[in-house]
């Protein structure tokens, strides 16, 4: 397990960090109840607020009603100044967006990438695309990190990729050190629908309960968000859903095995499904479902059913309150109603009670959102932004 900024640095109950954090968790809040909360002085608490406007942290949000005399002043935390560069890089595609912390989409820009796209040729591309984002958006100045989620697991330590077998030339590549020369910001990874699972958190007010996020794409992966935090498991493993195996399914896998739920109902599995017909894209599949071929809609509810007997057993075991099913297949009706009533007659009784499944409501801005929102959680961090502030001061 990689030990967080906290664990490594423990920040002081009362240092500009802890001020912040108390703010962003309870804001928008007056002085006196920022001060009621940290238990700081009043001096202090002026002190801590001043330094932590001067680096851009902190901005008035208007005043708290009054029935009488001089309204008190609302700070809160700037999510709104500081921006993000955002990749989402798949099989594909290469897509990046300018956003500000709260997952805002300021400006984006999308790349089809050919079957078996090699890093040397990608990370040029995603270097001069981003660069022209911050350009056009007049963020360049205010950039606090970069966030790049891909398909795979994720050294953290390293700043590398386990990639799948269909991005080979992915695998072991360094990423971290061409983006941060580059930019001259922390530079984050994540797992794509780690990302995409985290951004579904977000976009529900970051609730306390665990969520599933699984994505249909290409192929299939899902996150699992326990506490506010993505649970990665000891080795970065959790969530690899699409590589559980389905009983009597022989048919082979990307990763080399056979039986995999990823080799029956993954957007690549469906695509040569429907081949004879004429497929040849996921995009094809979309529209063909879409305009209700009989063909297309039986194949992605078939598909829907395969990954809702996984699903039934990870919500079995996981036991969360929200699964929401995002990616271009994954949001289709006969897919999506038909893992739902899969999931509904398998999954253990008790873990049904108050489960909502459903689709992604932040379409193509899901990975987005959730990277942003990692950003965030990094980037305002009370030892990162203690440290920051340390700095400064030498």
């Amino acid at each position: 397990m990689v030990a967080t900024n906290e664990q490594r640095n423990p920040p002081s109950a009362t240092s500009p960090g802890r001020v912040l954090d108390v703010l962003r968790a309870h804001g928008p809040l007056t002085r006196q109840e920022l001060q009621d909360r940290v238990g700081l002085s009043r001096v202090t608490l002026v002190e801590r607020l001043d330094v932590l406007r001067a680096h851009g942290l902190v901005r008035a949000s208007g005043h708290r009603h009054s029935s009488g005399g001089r309204r008190a002043e609302m700070l809160e935390v700037d999510l709104e100044t500081p921006s993000a560069l955002t990749v989402d890089l798949g099989q594909s595609h290469a897509a990046l967006a300018v956003t500000d912390l709260r997952g805002t989409v300021l400006a984006r820009d999308h790349h089809r990438l050919p079957a078996r796209h090699d890093p040397d040729d990608v990370v040029p591309l995603l270097l001069r695309a981003g660069r022209d984002l911050l350009d056009r958006t007049g963020r360049a100045d205010d950039l606090r990190a970069m966030a790049l989620s891909l398909p795979g697991q994720i050294d953290h330590e390293r700043g590398v990729t386990v990639a799948p077998a269909t991005m080979p030339s992915w695998n072991a590549r360094p990423l971290r050190e061409p983006f941060a020369d580059a930019f001259g910001v922390p530079v984050l990874l994540e797992n794509d629908a780690n990302a995409l699972a985290f951004g579904d958190h977000c976009a529900m007010g970051r609730p306390d309960a665990t969520v599933v996020g699984v994505k249909i794409g290409t192929g299939i992966g899902a996150g699992v968000i326990v506490s506010g935090r993505i649970h990665r498991g000891e080795s970065g493993t959790a969530g690899e859903m699409g590589h559980m195996r389905i009983e009597g399914n022989d048919r082979r896998c990307s990763c080399g095995r056979r039986g995999c739920v990823a080799a029956s109902a993954g957007g690549s599995a469906l695509v040569r499904e429907l081949r004879p017909s004429g497929v040849r894209s996921m995009d094809d599949v979309v529209r063909r479902v879409g305009d209700g071929s009989e063909d297309a809609v039986r194949v992605t509810a078939e598909a829907g059913r395969l990954v809702g007997t996984v699903l039934a057993t990870v919500v079995t075991i996981v036991n969360p309150r929200h699964v929401r099913i995002g990616g271009a297949i994954g949001v289709l009706p006969p897919f999506l109603d038909a893992l739902r009533d899969t999931v509904e007659a398998n999954a253990h009784a008790s873990a049904l009670r108050g489960l909502d499944v459903g689709p992604s409501g932040l379409g193509a801005d899901g990975a987005f959102v959730g990277l942003a929102g990692l950003v965030a959680d990094e980037m305002l961090a009370p030892s990162t932004v203690d440290a920051l502030i340390d700095r400064a001061v030498r």
